[in-house]
């Protein structure tokens, strides 16, 4: 959830191309998620206040939780959330933890949250890759959509063929020390 938080929280800030990494390394015992999007950014007076879970700039609700819970998430296992971001350019946010920790929560459903922001609405395109050990899956929303032409991803063959791929992809992974739940 907190991965979809902030896709979500990029979406808002009028990101149209998101580059989420995963990297689960487990010789090093340690795993890494990078979000980088090319939306608005932050100017440094928010920069310094995001982590404050009474800071959002959402007009849905009154306070930002999704961060600061993110940020908690990371330290408990023995890592950390660092973001940058420059105002007009967009985010960057890299959070890591101790792969091994039991606190640790599994990644989730990340076919299902990566589908849910491709569908939002909002004309987004995700460079998702994902590495477990010298495994990786990859995929490109812009190159799905310059093969489809004028197809749009919600139509519901096409929809069913990402969900389906990613899963694929991710299944992929799973037999190699990936630590996927639903």
């Amino acid at each position: 959830m907190h991965v979809l938080d902030a896709m979500q929280n990029s979406v808002e800030a009028g990101a149209s191309r998101l580059d989420l990494r995963i990297e689960e390394d487990l010789e090093q015992d340690r795993m890494m998620i990078e979000l980088t999007d090319d939306g608005r950014g932050m100017d440094r007076g928010l920069k310094e206040k995001v982590m404050d879970p009474f800071v959002t700039t959402r007009k849905t609700r009154h306070i930002g939780l999704g961060l600061p819970l993110f940020a908690a998430a990371a330290r408990r296992c023995r890592g950390d959330l660092k973001i940058d971001s420059e105002q007009g350019k967009g985010t960057r946010l890299v959070a890591w933890f101790q792969h091994s920790h039991w606190d640790r929560a599994p990644l989730g459903d990340m076919p299902s949250a990566l589908l849910a922001i491709l569908l939002s609405g909002r004309p987004i395109d995700i460079l998702y890759t994902h590495r477990v050990g010298n495994r990786e899956f990859c995929f490109d929303s812009a190159e799905v959509r310059g093969e489809l032409g004028e197809v749009p991803l919600s139509s519901p063959r096409v929809r069913s063929w990402i969900l389906a791929s990613l899963q694929e992809g991710e299944r992929g992974l799973m037999g190699f020390g990936a630590d996927h739940g639903t």
